[in-house]
């Protein structure tokens, strides 16, 4: 019988946040502009799902910012972007990514983190980015709740490295067992956590068809989580 859920840890990145126009396809024309490189802002999706390959191709999984700086100027390339500049254009791309102020914390993330932390559950983050997460929950209000916290960027390792998951629970002082991991990537978030043996929750806020992975849930929003976990669970 597998132990009563202790511990949540979030994904942050399209589970907790979303960006805003910086980063959609008018951002990208307004970085581009001010390199003198040309994009079809039309292109932006189909550039967006052919650079992510580049993502997943990291086998090692360790951490650099050559990695997201490639997918950032495949994105550009994909939208017809050219030039000597767009090494440098990628660049800062890339830097701005960790600002904040560029992002929005979806509408059901606060209360239902409250809500699991007033039920006693301990709570972490685990992310791939290159912000600081200190900084990500002083700016959303969320320093309070959150217990461990743990980014690819210092750890040096990216999910699905299990040592970033083993980080995080060692920092949370809870077991794999007794532990949950919610997030938007099931190679990343949900397969990565699975394989230190914790539980995995996929978060599909999409409306395209979801994955289906047997023992994963798959939820549309975080306010699904307090259905899931019973109030009971936490033991």
């Amino acid at each position: 019988m597998s132990l009563a859920t202790r511990a949540i840890f979030f994904d942050v990145d399209f589970t907790l946040i979303y960006p805003g126009p910086t980063f959609q396809a008018e951002g990208y024309a307004a970085f581009c502009r001010r390199y003198g490189i040309t994009i079809d802002q039309r292109r932006y999706n189909e550039a967006v799902a052919g650079a992510s390959s580049i993502l997943d191709a990291a086998q090692d999984h360790v951490y650099a910012s050559e990695i997201f700086e490639g997918y950032t100027r495949r994105v550009i390339e994909g939208m017809g972007g050219t030039g000597d500049r767009l090494d440098a254009c990628a660049r800062e791309i890339y830097n701005e990514w960790a600002a904040n102020q560029h992002f929005f914390l979806y509408d059901d993330v606060e209360p239902v983190l409250r809500e699991l932390a007033a039920r006693g559950f301990v709570l972490g983050l685990i992310s791939n980015s290159h912000r600081c997460l200190e900084s990500f929950q002083e700016h959303f209000a969320l320093t309070d709740l959150i217990s461990a916290a743990v980014s690819s960027a210092e750890h040096g390792y990216m999910k699905p490295h299990p040592s970033i998951f083993e980080a995080a629970l060692a920092q949370a002082r809870v077991s794999a067992p007794e532990s949950m991991m919610v997030g938007d990537s099931l190679a990343h978030d949900i397969e990565g956590a699975r394989g230190v043996g914790m539980r995995g929750v996929l978060v599909h806020r999409s409306d395209a068809p979801a994955p289906s992975v047997e023992d994963v849930p798959v939820i549309s929003g975080l306010g699904e989580l307090l259905t899931l976990i019973a109030p009971s669970s936490r033991g």
